[in-house]
């Protein structure tokens, strides 16, 4: 029985993005997902400004781009006639330090054929109906420690309804809100399903010109909703979503194509027929439930496997494909023996809060949303554009999740409350330069891009440190980039250094005012473009002992004694 590396359980967004990080790390994937071919699903309408950051990391942006559209306006009606229209983008626009400044439309199948094609690219793919009916782990290290390195031994074995068995170091369920994986593993799934609040959907064609295709129409009336929300990339097709059906006694009724035609011709001005084709339907009712821990041994949880929430603001796929970027390097430093398997353990750490406060995000939107409805003119907007702030989250556009609790951020507690720039734990800016040996156009986040850690030194003073940075690590996953301030001498720049001409990346990290240290700044970024630490440029020993919790020693301690030896 072949071993493989990691075994991902579903193929949706979530699974997806995770296989593409490990392949090409040069892990050994396997991705099965229980559908006999992938579905069709109308469910979720795109990624956000963090989802399309990781996506561009992946090197799929411009396609996703591309195959998608620009969210639209949201024109409301009350009584069938058009009452107010709304833009929650109207006031965005990209700026140095978050080039994405608004979610993307595009269909959820478009999205996960984008993925599947990069994945293939890796040499893997999707195998389809493949149901995982049992995993039972192994553990050949001494008892308690699961140091999880190469040559430990411990592994899972999986089987399946049908074919031969399975066996893989690490399993991961990305398999949804039912999740086999989940239940296996019996870990709880606590929270509350709303039987009351429920919404019928699916995909839907209209006839050609029955309404505008620039606008995301939304009809609310005192007696029930329907939206239609154009699909990209179709000539006739729009995401439909209405409240349901409802029987004499006051349940909601399954939807059908039938049953769509009726709330349309009674909610909006247009016929019944007009509707020419439904499809995909499907009941969603506000489910609001957490997994109690994301990892059992050699066994993690991902995506809506380990938490739903309310619809509003869009956040589930992407809290997903959040999951998976945080998940994907750390696995991939444990599998390489880098790492020691309790970086693991920072997964469930980091991404449990954000999910827990996710849940607090949505239901606040919902209950937001729902308000927003009940007066003429009010509409989804309301999911988007309120201030959330009193949650501790500011948006829904995920920029600014970050992980200041996490035992990864080195020292993020001690950082003081008015220190310019990020702490250690919250996301890497982004900011345009230059690449300083050939002025050809960058960003730090192209910078970052791919499956390594970087280490920013600002300052002549960080020269040493990136210095001996490179020798220990150079071709162990960690690259450095020396960034020069416009009034620097760049002669001799390292390859890979950049000139931050326009001042964007000391702004992005407050470093223009160098008083916090004559010396200069070291920043280590995290592969996922999380903050792992801030440092003066003469405190190599910080520096040294971050990389070595997650990089290991780096080369052969002989090479550079310095920067095995400082910390013990």
């Amino acid at each position: 029985m072949g071993m493989t590396d990691v075994l991902i359980v579903g193929a949706g967004p979530t699974g997806l993005v995770l296989a593409c990080d490990l392949a090409r790390r040069g892990a050994a994937v396997r991705i099965v997902d229980r559908s006999p071919a992938p579905p069709r699903t109308s469910r979720a309408k795109g990624p956000n400004p963090r989802s399309l950051e990781i996506l561009d990391d992946l090197g799929v942006v411009e396609e996703v781009l591309a195959a998608g559209s620009a969210p639209l306006p949201m024109l409301k009606y009350r009584d069938r006639l058009p009452v107010a229209e709304a833009d929650p983008w109207a006031d965005s626009a990209p700026s140095p330090d978050a080039p994405y400044d608004r979610g993307w439309l595009i269909a959820q199948w478009r999205l996960e054929g984008i993925l599947r094609d990069r994945l293939a690219g890796y040499g893997v793919r999707v195998e389809p109906g493949r149901e995982v009916v049992g995993l039972t782990q192994t553990r050949h290290d001494d008892g308690g420690g699961d140091e999880g390195g190469r040559g430990d031994g411990g592994h899972v074995d999986v089987r399946y309804a049908d074919g031969p068995a399975g066996r893989a170091r690490y399993v991961v369920g990305c398999d949804g809100a039912h999740s086999s994986v989940r239940k296996l593993l019996g870990i709880g799934f606590e929270g509350t399903t709303d039987e009351d609040q429920v919404m019928v959907c699916g995909d839907v064609d209209l006839a050609e010109g029955a309404l505008d295709r620039n606008r995301w129409h939304q009809w609310f009336d005192e007696d029930g909703a329907v939206m239609l929300c154009p699909i990209p990339g179709t000539r006739t097709g729009w995401w439909f979503q209405a409240g349901p059906e409802r029987d004499g006694r006051g349940r909601p009724l399954a939807p059908t194509a039938d049953g769509f035609r009726r709330l349309l011709a009674h909610h909006t001005a247009l016929p019944g027929p007009a509707l020419t084709r439904a499809e995909l339907l499907s009941t969603y009712r506000v489910n609001v439930r957490m997994a109690d821990r994301f990892r059992a041994g050699r066994v993690l949880l991902a995506g809506d496997a380990a938490h739903v929430h309310a619809i509003a603001g869009g956040l589930g796929m992407n809290t997903g494909v959040q999951d998976a970027f945080n998940l994907g390097w750390k696995l991939g430093l444990v599998l390489a023996g880098h790492a020691d398997a309790q970086l693991l353990d920072t997964y469930e750490e980091e991404r449990l809060p954000v999910a827990a406060r996710t849940l607090d995000l949505t239901s606040e939107r919902l209950r937001a949303t729902l308000e927003a409805i009940r007066r003429p003119g009010g509409g989804l907007d309301a999911a988007f554009s309120a201030d959330t702030t009193a949650l501790g989250v500011a948006d829904t556009t995920g920029l600014s999740v970050g992980y200041r609790w996490s035992s990864l951020a080195a020292g993020g507690r001690e950082a003081a409350a008015g220190t310019p720039g990020p702490h250690a734990g919250d996301r890497a800016p982004d900011a345009p330069c230059a690449d300083a040996a050939t002025g050809v156009r960058t960003r730090l986040h192209r910078v970052f891009a791919g499956p390594r850690t970087t280490v920013l030194g600002f300052g002549p003073g960080s020269a040493a440190v990136l210095r001996a940075t490179a020798d220990a690590y150079g071709d162990a996953g960690v690259r450095v980039c020396r960034v020069y301030a416009a009034h620097e001498d760049r002669a001799g720049a390292e390859p890979g250094a950049v000139a931050d001409d326009a001042g964007h990346a000391a702004a992005a990290y407050g470093t223009e005012a160098s008083g916090r240290t004559g010396t200069g700044t070291v920043v280590v970024v995290r592969p996922d473009h999380h903050v792992g630490l801030v440092a003066p440029a003469d405190d190599a020993g910080s520096v040294r002992e971050y990389l070595r919790r997650l990089h290991g020693t780096g080369r052969s301690a002989e090479r550079s004694p310095g920067m095995v030896d400082a910390v013990r």
